[in-house]
Formats: C-alpha cells, sequence, structure tokens
C-alpha cells in the first residue's frame, strides 16, 4: 500500500493545501484542497473516498471531484464514512441547493455516488489493504483510520484532541510503521485548542510517552503561521525526538 500526503495543513495560502491523501491510484482518505493538485486522469482512477469528518477543510475537492469526473467514469465512486458524516453530507451539501444530489445523477439507477456507511472498527478490504476506522475525540462526529497493507499498519488520528482510544490501538499494533497525530495549535492558542478538540505541543507531548519507542511520529494539521512555533515547543519536549513534520508530496509505503 502507497499513501501518498496530498495535502497536509490546517489552513491554505502560500501553497498550503488541507488534508487528503492519496493510497494506491483509487483511493482517497479525506479531500481536502490537497485533491486539487491530481491530475484530471488521476481523479478518474479514484473508486473510494474514506471521510474522517465533514468539516470544510476535508470534503471540500469533493463536490467539484465528482463535477469533473461524472461523464468520464463507468462505474460509481463509494463513499465511506460513519452514518452522522453521511448524513451531513446528504442533508447539507449533496442537496440540490449547495451542491447537486450525485447519489441520484446522471440516474437513481446508476449514480456517479454510492454511499457506504461505516461503524467504528469495522474494516473495509480492498483487496489486500485494510482500513479501519477508530475513534477519534473532536467538536463533531469523526473518526481516524488504522491502515493495514502487507509491510505494516499506519495510523491517522485524523483531527481529534486526547483520548485513550488512539494510544490504546497505537499500543497494540506490533507492525505499526508510522503514527500521523494532528497538532493545529501552538501552546500560546491552548484554549481555542481545547475548545476545538485539537491538539496544542503540550497536551500531544502527555500522549506521546504512551507510544512505544521506535515509532516516527508525523505532525500535521498545524495552522498557517503557527508551524514554526508548533515544531519549536515540540522539540523542546521530551518525548518529541522521534516528532517530524509532515510534508505534501511524502510517500509511505506499508
Amino acid at each position: 500500500m502507497r499513501v501518498r500526503v496530498l495535502g497536509c495543513n490546517g489552513g491554505i495560502g502560500d501553497g498550503r493545501h488541507t488534508t487528503s491523501f492519496l493510497i494506491d491510484e483509487d483511493i482517497l482518505l479525506d479531500a481536502g484542497s490537497g485533491v486539487t493538485r491530481l491530475a484530471l486522469e488521476a481523479l478518474e482512477k479514484i473508486d473510494h473516498v474514506f471521510l474522517t469528518h465533514a468539516h470544510l477543510d476535508h470534503i471540500l475537492a469533493l463536490p467539484p471531484m465528482l463535477d469533473s469526473v461524472i461523464g468520464r467514469r463507468d462505474r460509481p465512486i463509494t463513499l465511506h464514512a460513519i452514518p452522522e458524516v453521511l448524513e451531513v453530507l446528504q442533508e447539507h451539501l449533496f442537496n440540490w441547493h449547495l451542491w447537486p444530489d450525485f447519489s441520484r445523477i446522471p440516474s437513481a439507477e446508476a449514480p456517479i455516488l454510492i454511499y457506504a456507511p461505516l461503524e467504528v472498527g469495522q474494516t473495509v478490504r480492498l483487496g489486500a489493504r485494510e482500513l479501519t476506522p477508530i475513534p477519534a475525540n473532536h467538536v463533531v462526529p469523526a473518526v481516524g483510520y488504522h491502515l493495514h497493507g502487507g509491510k505494516g499498519s499506519l495510523i491517522f488520528s485524523g483531527d481529534t484532541c486526547s483520548h485513550a482510544a488512539l494510544w490504546s490501538i497505537a499500543a497494540e499494533l506490533g507492525d505499526l510503521k508510522h503514527l500521523i497525530v494532528e497538532c493545529s495549535f501552538p501552546n500560546a492558542m491552548r484554549e481555542i485548542a481545547d475548545a476545538s478538540k485539537h491538539y496544542c505541543p503540550v497536551t500531544l507531548s502527555a500522549d506521546l510517552a504512551r507510544l512505544k519507542p521506535g515509532v516516527p511520529v508525523w505532525v500535521t494539521h498545524m495552522k498557517p503561521g503557527s508551524e514554526i512555533d508548533i515544531i519549536v515547543e515540540l522539540g523542546e519536549l521530551a518525548n518529541s525526538r522521534l516528532v517530524q513534520t509532515l510534508r505534501e508530496g511524502h510517500l509511505f509505503e506499508i
């Protein structure tokens, strides 16, 4: 399984793109503005989209992507998410007011988009690849994902603040190769981080102490202009020796 980082920022501007990962050639994990970096031919190959939650920075490229490929595919795209996320998209986005209902066009019998509800802990197997939603602690219903390929596992926290389940799952995986975890705000903005249920360095470092040694940690979703402060503050904490900044274009093989 090849996981390519299309976008990993907590905002836009100066080349930044919001969260999205391309898995091999046919799966998207989240659909932030990073998807816009793909060529049309690459968009046509996407068969599955897995979402962590319904906030705009994680879904904003999905509507125009569907619009771009609707006449260029002979099979639908399957949208995987927990029921609460699918409900938000159906009621508030794909409702003919903000965007067409792609679950009914070109026709209700053969739409471009089909919904596939997921439950936390329910593994989806696509060939030799496994994607499992894991708990997250955010201001809206949300999940992270455990990805498993032939070479090991990768965990993506999704948008979250501190919660025990993430670190328990990480501790139980004997083949964990990488942990991608958000850290959105610097410590000076902890009040905002706590209110919006995001990590900041002081809260993330406390949880990193639970992670077994040797697992690389990649920090994502940093707010524009705060990246240096976040990395410096993480660097001052004892448990951050394996912490690295996630970059667009980075490729993981698991």
